[in-house]
């Protein structure tokens, strides 16, 4: 079974293109470093909840939007190995600075993920 990093994030509405930029880049670079799926989804009908829904996850402002995303690995271990690899590569510097990200990634969720039901 497959292994699965998940992130919840909050996205001004205003920097959907820069998002959409950095994660078509950084995908380009997690892909080939080995990720087997890179995916970016932006909320289409997330509304929010009495006690929890995703806008609440991040603590969502009126000007922003729900970004949902994950990365498919083989295993823990390979997502280890891929993560080093992507992390070391000179291409990610300028997006891994926490001024240039076009989000605030104080409020973004993330975490790993074994794969349950795989259908």
């Amino acid at each position: 079974m497959a292994y699965v990093d998940g992130f919840v994030l909050p996205l001004p509405k205003t920097n959907l293109d820069a998002y959409r930029e950095m994660a078509t880049k950084a995908g380009a670079i997690w892909r080939e470093h080995g990720a087997l799926e890179f995916r970016e989804c932006i909320a289409e009908d997330v509304k929010p909840g009495k006690l929890t829904s995703f806008p609440q996850s991040v603590n969502l402002e009126d000007n922003e939007t729900v970004v949902f995303s994950w990365i498919v690995f083989k295993s823990r271990a390979h997502r280890d190995e891929v993560n080093d690899k992507v992390m070391k590569d000179p291409r990610m510097a300028d997006m891994m600075n926490p001024g240039a990200m076009p989000f605030d990634g104080k409020r973004m969720i993330y975490g790993g993920f074994d794969m349950l039901v795989d259908l």
